[in-house]
């Protein structure tokens, strides 16, 4: 729905929707939403820049000159565009997590199998994977000192930072085959075989609650498509990217 404009004033009103959505109903940290979504951020003015410095169609006499520095020529639609560009970036960050920050990664894996029937030899491989993340960062921790204590420095410079790249990827790869190895072999041990027909200790039902949820959600973008429209606000995109 929110990719269907590209003016500033309707991802603008989404946006203070979805942040009023998510603190209101996600009970999520302000703290750590912020932390959260301030890469987003950058990311966000970074798009903004590159657009108004690098616009697709520079032609100041098709509207109002805002800004003029030498070879630097600002307009107002080169403004809008810029400004809705970075504000695509934000909603759809705001949007993302509120998905990550409300969601456990194994309720959400159960509920794949159970209501879109998601392969399960699927689902516990992502899983699986996903629980090697943290042991990945460990290990390769406890490589680091390792080395240090063998001797060897801190890479400096790019070079010598691949060899030393080079040189944890052999133990963490071999870490990892080993780790999987065990990992197959107490899936198969517990009778595990990948039927679709298995039964599960924890059943998830989707409610009218959650229902309510995903109306919520869209019944607010609509208004704000509604309140832009009244305003005359709303721009249709057209290929302007």
């Amino acid at each position: 729905m929110l990719s269907l404009t590209f003016d500033p004033v309707t991802p603008l009103a989404a946006l203070g929707y979805i942040i009023l959505f998510t603190f209101t109903l996600g009970r999520i940290s302000l703290r750590k939403w912020l932390l959260s979504f301030s890469p987003f951020l950058i990311m966000g003015i970074g798009y903004v820049w590159t657009a108004l410095v690098f616009p697709r169609a520079a032609d100041p006499a098709s509207s109002t000159i805002l800004w003029h520095w030498g070879s630097l020529i600002i307009t107002a639609a080169t403004f809008q565009q810029a400004v809705s560009l970075g504000l695509r970036v934000l909603i759809f960050s705001a949007l993302s997590l509120i998905f990550i920050l409300t969601t456990d990664p194994v309720r959400f894996m159960l509920s794949l199998m159970q209501q879109c029937k998601l392969p399960p030899k699927w689902a516990y491989g992502i899983l699986a994977g996903y629980r090697f993340l943290p042991f990945f960062k460990e290990e390769l921790r406890i490589l680091q000192h390792a080395h240090r204590m063998r001797g060897i420095e801190r890479a400096q410079g790019w070079k010598n930072k691949l060899r030393a790249w080079k040189r944890y990827a052999i133990p963490l790869l071999a870490s990892a085959i080993r780790k999987s190895e065990r990992v197959a072999a107490a899936m198969i041990s517990k009778g595990f075989t990948g039927r679709r027909d298995r039964t599960y200790y924890t059943q998830l039902r989707v409610t009218w609650k959650d229902w309510l949820l995903f109306g919520l959600l869209l019944s607010g973008i609509a208004l704000c498509y509604l309140l832009s429209w009244k305003l005359g606000f709303v721009q249709w995109y057209q290929g302007q990217l």
